[in-house]
């Protein structure tokens, strides 16, 4: 197995006001510093997640004999405490499961959904023109019914082997006994990076108590987060979405003191989640699996790394730069793409099967060239006619991914969001309320057609959360990934398999890569990371590049005989631990 580690400044690095995309207004993830990772290894079960609180909830799930679903309740309860500005009870999440006695992948669609009285004008202004990103993220408006309760409480029925009230013990007793706020927390509520917080009392109050930020060392307590989860545990996903919990909900929303929402009793207590089929494709002799629609980001990886398959990697070095020149042509097809077709499949036709056609991806990669392709234009799958417009959504890359293997081989890849970096910093309950609306196109049309991600009652936002597994040729789970990142998942996790499966790394030097992004605009490559001659070698290639900083946060974990081996990303402050940790 070849080995490589690219050294990451352990400096804290701030933005200088990077050019941005047509995807983002600014990257709310950025200027959180980098830490020391290893590789670790165990042997019969592991956990990987984005805080050491949530990963040691999960760990001792997994010792007391608690499948993978299990843990992943655990983990994700601790991360609504710890880690409130990316994830939470009041988002939604995407679940990949592989069931070991089966031998089958499951995904769980517990993506948010639009309110029924939510239209296709809900972002637009009185004449008609779409408001800004920044009116739009913050407030009541932007919320959509939170999926993930239901979604992991869904699970556990399948899946569970502890009860579940035990599975919520850890986090309750955390928030009433209290945490010590990570760095990482503590400077991203400095830099105020969600205008919201400031501007509505209740999270005012819980993030700037007596009007000051919170500090990294400070202990943190939550009773109103131990309450709901009380509730939630005694009573299951129905105390979440029905009763007092769900009413406090509603009227948050609605009486949000910056654009009240239109959430009512009604769309909580309707609420269901989808069973959807995994996307699967070949690549380089593996099964790579992820979720379809209404995510994005399985169909963009896989196009991406099946138009890649056409190109034989094996005669570069994984330090050369030709190969993610490569990458970065291919994102930009997949992502002319994912900007035309991909919507929610329940109101949209969306043609998966096309766009992953091999014949279909032969003859978009004969579009790759030594040279920058600039902007590239969607392709014409076979057999699909429905005319869409593209349209651009503004996701925001506040996320997290949980990966986990347990003691009999089952397998979890979740990845969850509340959207921007502290929702819509409308708080209830103790937790942040998503504003996963903004996830869909603000203007519905824009003069050639309607856009397919458009704003419509009950659908569910596109998203670009990309959990991943891959099998090996024997059929067996390879890797368990994914990563938060905005639109910039799809390439954060793309870059991790190339590593893994082309330049043969282990999990943790494939996470510490450069993180080279193309999201059909600019080539960005990460600040202080990329070696100098790549960006003198993308530059001769006419690639307009943004050297920024790439703030992905990939957990994973590598199946192998006997063996465990983990992986967490520097960029963040996640770890992976298991039984008989070594590193």
């Amino acid at each position: 197995m070849t080995t490589l580690v690219l050294a990451i400044s352990s400096t804290l690095v701030i933005a200088c006001s990077p050019a941005t995309t047509q995807y983002e207004a600014y990257e709310p993830e950025a200027a959180t510093g980098t830490q020391e990772h290893q590789l670790v290894k165990s042997s019969n079960y592991m956990v990987a997640a984005a805080n050491p609180y949530a990963v040691e909830a999960g760990r001792e799930i997994l010792a007391q004999g608690g499948s993978a679903i299990d843990a992943a309740v655990a983990v994700q309860s601790m991360l609504t405490l710890v880690e409130p500005q990316s994830s939470g009870i009041g988002g939604g999440a995407f679940i990949l499961y592989w069931d070991a006695e089966e031998k089958r992948l499951y995904s769980l669609d517990a993506r948010e959904t639009a309110p029924m009285a939510a239209d296709a004008e809900l972002f637009l202004d009185d004449s008609g023109e779409a408001v800004s990103w920044i009116d739009a993220v913050v407030g009541g408006r932007s919320v959509g019914v939170p999926g993930l309760v239901q979604g992991l409480e869904d699970a556990h029925q399948r899946w569970g082997q502890l009860e579940w009230q035990e599975l919520f013990r850890a986090s309750i007793e955390q928030a009433e006994q209290g945490f010590v706020v990570s760095p990482r927390l503590a400077r991203l509520v400095e830099l105020e990076i969600n205008p919201g917080v400031r501007r509505l009392p209740t999270a005012r109050d819980y993030f700037f108590p007596g009007g000051e930020p919170l500090q990294a060392g400070d202990t943190k307590y939550n009773p109103q987060l131990a309450a709901s989860l009380r509730i939630i545990a005694e009573q299951g996903a129905q105390g979440f979405y029905q009763g007092e919990l769900a009413e406090s909900i509603v009227a948050a929303v609605n009486n949000a003191a910056i654009e009240p929402g239109q959430l009512s009793v009604e769309d909580m207590a309707s609420y269901s989640t989808q069973w959807r089929e995994p996307v699967c494709s070949e690549y380089r002799q593996r099964d790579v699996c992820s979720m379809g629609p209404p995510s994005s980001g399985g169909v963009t990886l896989l196009q991406t790394l099946s138009m890649l398959e056409q190109f034989d990697f094996s005669q570069y070095q994984v330090s050369d730069a030709e190969p993610w020149h490569l990458f970065t042509q291919a994102s930009r097809l997949a992502f002319a793409d994912r900007d035309y077709y991909l919507a929610d499949p329940d109101f949209s036709n969306v043609p998966v099967a096309a766009m992953l056609d091999p014949e279909y991806l032969r003859q978009r990669a004969s579009l790759i060239g030594e040279q920058d392709m600039g902007h590239a234009e969607p392709g014409s799958p076979a057999s699909f006619s429905q005319a869409y417009s593209a349209g651009i959504s503004y996701e925001q890359p506040s996320t997290s991914h949980i990966s986990i293997i347990d003691a009999e081989g089952n397998a979890v890849s979740m990845t969850s969001s509340i959207e921007m970096g502290f929702g819509s910093a409308v708080m209830v309950g103790g937790f942040l309320l998503n504003n996963q609306l903004t996830d869909f196109a603000r203007q519905p049309e824009n003069g050639q057609g309607l856009v397919a991600n458009r704003v419509e009652p009950g659908k569910r936002p596109r998203s670009s959360m990309t959990p991943v597994m891959t099998f090996n040729p024997q059929g067996d789970v390879e890797h368990v990934l994914g990563s938060p990142g905005g639109p910039r998942i799809i390439n954060y996790v793309g870059k991790t398999l190339i590593g893994l499966i082309d330049f043969e790394l282990d999990m943790q030097s494939a996470i510490e890569l450069p993180n080279v992004t193309n999201l059909n605009g600019g080539t960005a490559i990460e600040l202080e990371v990329v070696p100098g001659s790549w960006q003198d070698e993308f530059e001769s290639r006419g690639h307009t590049l943004d050297i920024r900083d790439l703030n992905s946060g990939v957990h994973g974990i590598t199946r192998g005989q006997g063996y465990l081996l983990g992986g967490a990303d520097p960029r963040r402050e996640g770890v992976a631990l298991g039984d008989k940790t070594e590193q």
